[in-house]
């Protein structure tokens, strides 16, 4: 009989998580993402291993930049054809794309191997707060102290009954 114990399936189940990035900031946002995309919260992490979990972002529009970005972030692509650079800024980005921009910070922000395309799958990211089927699917909030306390306070069930009771 063997005496091996090794990582159980439970330790590598993929859990789902629900981001609302209204007034985040998106850096800061996009690094905390890219670090649950990869499993890095996770004690059985390896690098060479893709053990990280689904994220849905919700409210992608109403993302903060920190500065002068919104003025000056400029989004670059190329068609492969001569002449070819496309430039879109980032208020032309956030008005007929804004899941674009969080999936672009979240690219960057995670490591530039085989994984990557495998990882940003996971990512599903909205404009609004209409998650549609994958509602079902999300068993983590985070509420990392980026929230004040009451709006934290009103997510909870119980104490809107109490403010309705008031």
């Amino acid at each position: 009989m063997s005496q091996a114990v090794g990582n159980t399936a439970l330790a590598y189940a993929r859990v789902w998580h629900h981001v609302n990035a209204s007034d985040r900031i998106l850096g800061k946002l996009a690094e905390r993402i890219a670090l649950v995309l990869m499993g890095k919260h996770k004690p059985i992490y390896d690098k060479s291993l893709d053990c990280g979990d689904y994220v849905v972002v919700t409210n992608a529009k109403h993302i903060k930049v920190t500065g002068r970005k919104d003025e000056q972030l400029v989004y670059r692509k190329h068609t492969m054809f001569p002449g070819g650079l496309k430039e879109t800024e980032y208020k032309d980005m956030m008005e007929n794309k804004p899941y674009e921009i969080i999936r672009h910070a979240v690219s960057g922000m995670l490591p530039k191997n085989k994984l990557r395309e495998r990882r940003l799958e996971r990512l599903k990211v909205f404009g609004g707060s209409n998650m549609g089927i994958y509602r079902g699917n999300i068993l983590k909030r985070w509420e990392d102290g980026t929230l004040t306390d009451d709006y934290i306070l009103k997510l909870d069930p119980r104490n809107r009954m109490k403010a309705k009771a008031k």
